[in-house]
């Protein structure tokens, strides 16, 4: 939102949308033109693929075509990242580069990034690049594992407006409230 030449001019807010594990950012825009026109059309979305080629089968194969990417790769207790330094730095380049944005929407393996992101950003470690993410919409995200990342992304207090869509709920931080 601006001012130019006394009139206000309105712009939608610029969210840019992380995808899930072994999808593409092609998937996940078919997936969020599903919501209601009513919300799709009042965003302005942008989706990225991740830097990593998939390096396994994806669950959407056969559903949607190649090619699939990986945002990072993880042993089988989540507790270590390959490849988590280099998409940071990838993110945090294609948000200089493409942005600004106002929000994240991320899923699954892209809603873990972008609540992670928000903690890095909040406490100086990451992300000093592009201006402070407002929004966040999380859609069946978790956290990271590890100590460490624990202590980077979620040890600090943030008052960036959230919302939560976890199954067929959805919660907001803002109200504290949960409907189904």
């Amino acid at each position: 939102m601006g001012s130019k030449g006394g009139s206000s001019i309105l712009r939608k807010p610029r969210f840019l949308c992380l995808h899930g594990f072994r999808t593409s950012g092609e998937k996940m825009k078919k997936q969020l033109h599903k919501w209601p026109k009513s919300v799709i059309g009042r965003l302005e979305l942008v989706f990225l693929d991740a830097p990593f080629p998939c390096r396994g089968k994806s669950d959407y194969d056969g559903i949607y075509d190649p090619p699939y990417y990986e945002w990072y790769q993880y042993n089988k207790e989540f507790t270590v990242y390959t490849n988590l330094e280099k998409c940071f730095e990838f993110l945090e380049d294609r948000m200089v580069k493409l942005g600004p944005f106002d929000g994240l929407i991320g899923f699954s393996q892209g809603a873990i990034l972008s609540g992670a992101l928000l903690g890095m950003q909040a406490k100086g470690i990451a992300f000093q690049k592009v201006p402070k993410i407002k929004f966040v919409i999380i859609i069946g995200g978790a956290m990271f594992k590890s100590t460490k990342m624990r202590e980077n992304a979620y040890s600090s207090s943030l008052d960036t407006l959230s919302l939560h869509i976890l199954g067929n709920a959805a919660c907001t931080t803002s109200k504290s409230a949960c409907s189904t």
